[in-house]
């Protein structure tokens, strides 16, 4: 399963956030620190599911009458605080924490209502940007620490025959979620001396730089951007990072009307409609909520989630099925399963991605849509709904 990471200084609004995108019961409270263990839990990432281009909707628990909701593991973990790679606040507990993760979102007080160590301020009085930088080089430090704690063994290495620093790096980078393939691009991009024991600690940062931005990419999450001075928003994106105006605390209320009955809404909607009794003070509450979905085209928690799988990591959904006319597995439910691959993925990936002995015994594939034979090397599509025909069963 694909893992987002919610990365952050203390209070920008990552449990919340957490809390929205997961509906999980999670600490939310206004000072640093409200999360000291990580939470792990499911969210999921929105597209259009294929039923659409059929006369009836699939009925899947996971389609909202033609929305398909895909899981994805999203981590909550502690605040990160200037100096965190040498320690400073719960910063080497976080960043361990990160390991795993395929993308970041770097959750942002966009408002500029708590300084750097994430402690409440006049909104508007500290600067978002400077927030934007330092989460990044946490991140790079952290990793050339582990380099740099790890040399001595590459440069033992390097005294046997065949030594190859590629292999060298890569099985000391496999940890971090960095591929041989990673490893090798990143010092394609490198001058570097060809002995290891030559390296000095700017060639390891500039290796920790790159491998980081490869396996760890980051969208900025410009939260609390409904009490935010509007240029707060526009400087973040003059940044050049991808960035996506939030309000975490708009999308969790947005669910919790959803659970009491008193709002039709689904997740990544633009918009909402109120369908039960509620307040006064709750109608204006909802309708501001409302003004900021106009402004930015939603709360953007759906949309962060969405453009980290989706965007940056290049993501396609595809649905392997068992019936390639009726799009059902073995039990007769329709489009039962969708998988997250990445794109330029063939029908062999997928198979693999059902099962490991489903892709062992690999024998072709059919596009259920066209009911037709497909070839191995053909490269998946959003939305490919695929039988796959293998010895396995």
């Amino acid at each position: 399963m694909i893992s987002i990471a919610l990365a952050g200084k203390p209070n920008a609004g990552k449990s919340t956030f957490y809390k929205a995108a997961t509906m999980a019961d999670v600490d939310v409270a206004n000072y640093p620190f409200t999360t000291i263990d990580a939470n792990r839990g499911v969210s999921s990432v929105r597209t259009d599911c294929p039923c659409l281009e059929r006369d009836e909707r699939c009925g899947n628990e996971a389609c909202h009458d033609g929305k398909r909701y895909v899981p994805v593991e999203l981590l909550d973990v502690a605040g990160l605080v200037p100096g965190a790679h040498e320690g400073r606040g719960l910063g080497n507990q976080f960043l361990d924490e990160l390991t795993n993760a395929d993308a970041i979102l770097n959750v942002v007080d966009a408002s500029g209502g708590t300084n750097e160590e994430g402690e409440p301020v006049e909104v508007g009085s500290h600067d978002p940007v400077e927030e934007v930088d330092f989460i990044e080089e946490e991140m790079n430090m952290w990793l050339a620490g582990i380099i740099e704690r790890n040399w001595e063994t590459v440069e033992r290495q390097s005294r046997s025959p065949g030594f190859d620093i590629d292999d060298a790096l890569a099985e000391m980078l496999t940890g971090f979620g960095a591929t041989e393939a990673d490893v090798a691009a990143s010092l394609r991009e490198l001058e570097y001396p060809d002995n290891p024991r030559d390296w000095t600690d700017e060639h390891r940062e500039a290796l920790a730089r790159d491998v980081r931005a490869r396996t760890k990419p980051i969208i900025l999450v410009a939260n609390k951007a409904d009490v935010a001075p509007e240029e707060n928003v526009e400087r973040l994106r003059e940044t050049g990072k991808p960035v996506v105006p939030a309000t975490a605390e708009g999308e969790l209320a947005l669910r919790q009307a959803v659970e009491a009955g008193v709002v039709d809404y689904d997740p990544g909607d633009d918009d909402f409609d109120i369908v039960g009794d509620v307040s006064d003070e709750q109608e204006q509450g909802l309708e501001r909520i409302r003004a900021v979905m106009q402004e930015w085209g939603g709360t953007g928690v759906q949309q962060s989630l969405n453009e980290a799988v989706y965007d940056l990591l290049d993501q396609i959904t595809a649905y392997p099925v068992q019936n390639e006319s009726k799009w059902t597995d073995g039990q007769g439910n329709v489009l039962p399963d969708a998988n997250l691959l990445p794109r330029g993925s063939t029908p062999r990936d997928l198979a693999y991605a059902v099962h490991s002995d489903i892709g062992d015994g690999y024998l072709h594939a059919v596009n259920a849509k066209t009911d037709r034979e497909i070839s191995d090397s053909y490269e998946l599509e959003e939305g490919d709904v695929v039988k796959i025909v293998s010895t396995a069963k």
